[in-house]
């Protein structure tokens, strides 16, 4: 059982663990560039849009589409960057919550119907980036070497990888 355990979990681990930078990066290079560019859409849009949020009865459609796309915008820009990561995915994370209620809740007939969403997929990985933050190859991570606070050892996966 030693020997399974060490081929197929602790052998793998050690291998990917020369990985870990690029899962981070890749997950917010995607979401960033997608978000940024649909909320600079919506914001070159806002007529169209402040109609949809009006047809999805979501309140004071006038203010929130606004709001909404420049968050989108913003928060998709500084998920690129890698620049305040967690405070950036966070607002993303309720905006998908907000869209799924408001704009799918009526296709929502199973669990498998929920999860095919691709709010739900953008939505965990803005939780995702949220909880284990940008990975090292971020603007988040410069200004941390920067001014000299060094707390990679706060990070989720950190104890994970010094066992």
């Amino acid at each position: 059982m030693t020997a399974l355990v060490e081929w197929l979990i602790t052998m793998p681990v050690r291998l990917s663990s020369v990985f870990t930078w690029l899962p981070p990066l890749f997950a917010r290079i995607v979401v960033g560039w997608v978000f940024m560019w649909t909320g600079w859409a919506k914001l070159q849009n806002l007529p169209t849009m402040i109609e949809n949020f009006t047809e999805w009865g979501i309140p004071f459609p006038h203010i929130m589409t606004p709001f909404v796309s420049g968050v989108e915008f913003i928060g998709g820009l500084f998920l690129l960057l890698g620049l305040f990561t967690r405070i950036a995915a966070t607002p993303l994370v309720i905006i998908m919550i907000v869209a799924i209620i408001s704009a799918k809740m009526e296709q929502i007939n199973s669990l498998e119907t929920l999860l095919g969403f691709e709010e739900v997929a953008y939505m965990a990985l803005f939780g995702w980036l949220a909880v284990a933050g940008p990975g090292p190859i971020s603007l988040d991570r410069l200004l941390q070497n920067i001014f000299g606070d060094d707390r990679r050892n706060l990070e989720p996966m950190a104890a994970v990888r010094t066992r």
